[in-house]
């Protein structure tokens, strides 16, 4: 047998203690810590890229910085704008909607709304031609002024009239020291006098020395905030078919487009559903000169919030018995796709309306086909089978290339409510027959 050979240790290497089996097991038995050393870098140990990797890295930067410049101009790399905020419906006054340097910023508050030519045409041939002029609160105060002066005095007391009374110089004066802060007015509080008009018996005539047409934009948003909070719905919607209305078919005829706060003053205005009905809307249709652009625009405020099922019930009907006009189908349009669970009598009230066109001689818009389509598609269980076989018949002489057969297969696979009504409840019928 061989000797056994030596395990040579390499330096720096560490003889093991000799350690008898008794010991050995008790040191398994024990838990074992483990020296953990954590290599941490100094600053000056750290790795650096070399000197002509890092020349070309530089050369590189620079010959795209100028290529970038060669296409959009060295001006627009120097301060980059912000081309979308996200607001919220709720800011308070202290809140400034600008950039980090202090720069207003332009903000796309709902999608670029592209006007069809065609159907702008085809609303303006249903457009009212003599509609008068719409009237604002400068137009009204001037009248009631000249009657003052031929009278000994008046007094009013409907919530529906505007009331005037003899002011006192400095009230005068103040007022027009608002006048002159709503005029420039960005961001920031708004003057405490002006927060108080609401309050006043005679706020109507407060709020003409005030005058509305040269507010900015901005007060504009912040005047519809307090005075859609405070004012009951008849005197909210005095203020938004005498302030508001106006405001906005200038600003959308001179501009083509809605400035935001008028856009987030129309949101404001809906806290007053019905003052927002009778004061915007239907004084719009009912003048005979909605333009299609002012039409979508004011239709995305209603399709995009949520307005109680009573209020859209009501306009629906008016709408609907009102004089047509190629806005009138967008409106209805959009009302309908809420889908709303209609009452039978406005569902009925929208059948009729259609059904007034049977023998109409006038080529009809695409839009009063749509809306129709719509109408059908959401309320076919809704109609009784009279009205169904009626518009069938609507069918044949009002008709579109592409839009009436989807009307027509609606209509034929309808289940009417009276039929649903016999299959459900078949002894409500018997008791209609005693």
């Amino acid at each position: 047998m061989g000797k056994a050979k030596k395990v040579k240790v390499s330096k720096g290497e560490t003889k093991e203690p000799k350690i008898g089996l008794a010991d050995q097991i008790e040191l398994e038995k024990e838990v074992k810590v483990k020296n953990r050393q954590k290599i941490r870098r100094r600053a000056d140990e750290e790795e650096y890229i070399a000197p002509t990797l890092t020349k070309k890295i530089l050369s590189q930067a620079r010959q795209q910085q100028l290529e970038i410049e060669d296409e959009i101009g060295p001006s627009n790399l120097e301060k980059p704008k912000k081309s979308k905020v996200n607001l919220g419906s709720d800011f308070s006054d202290d809140e400034d909607q600008s950039s980090d340097d202090g720069e207003p910023v332009e903000d796309v508050y709902y999608e670029n709304i592209n006007i069809d030519e065609d159907d702008e045409r085809a609303l303006q041939m249903f457009m009212s031609k003599d509609a008068a002029p719409m009237k604002t609160l400068a137009d009204i105060i001037m009248e009631k002024l000249t009657e003052k002066k031929t009278e000994i005095e008046t007094q009013f007391s409907d919530a529906g009239t505007i009331q005037l009374q003899d002011l006192d110089p400095r009230v005068k004066a103040m007022y027009e020291g608002v006048r002159d802060v709503l005029a420039k007015y960005r961001s920031g509080k708004l003057p405490k006098a002006f927060k108080l008009v609401p309050t006043l018996k005679n706020w109507e005539q407060i709020l003409y020395i005030t005058d509305p047409t040269k507010w900015s934009a901005a007060a504009m948003y912040q005047g519809t905030r307090i005075f859609a909070s405070n004012l009951k719905d008849k005197m909210a919607q005095r203020f938004y078919n005498l302030v508001l209305l106006p405001r906005i078919r200038d600003d959308l005829a001179e501009y083509k487009k809605l400035n935001f706060h008028l856009y987030q003053a129309l949101r404001k205005a809906l806290y007053k559903p019905a003052g927002f009905m009778k004061g915007i809307l239907l004084p719009l249709l009912e003048s005979g000169t909605c333009t299609l652009r002012e039409a979508t625009i004011i239709g995305s405020v209603i399709a995009n919030n949520s307005i109680p099922i009573l209020h859209s019930s009501a306009a629906i009907l008016k709408i609907a018995e009102m004089d047509y006009t190629g806005a009138n189908s967008i409106f209805l349009r959009i009302f309908l796709d809420k889908k709303y669970a209609l009452p039978y009598r406005v569902v009925d009230g929208v059948v009729f309306h259609f059904l007034r066109f049977e023998r109409d001689t006038r080529e009809l818009p695409v839009l009063w086909h749509q809306a129709l389509l719509t109408f059908v598609q959401r309320y076919k269980s809704d109609i009784s089978s009279e009205q169904k076989e009626a518009l069938l018949g609507l069918l044949r002489k009002q008709s579109h290339h592409s839009i009436t057969p989807e009307i027509r297969r609606e209509l034929q696979h309808a289940k009417c409510r009276d039929i649903e009504i016999t299959e459900t409840k078949p002894e409500l019928m018997d008791i209609k027959d005693t």
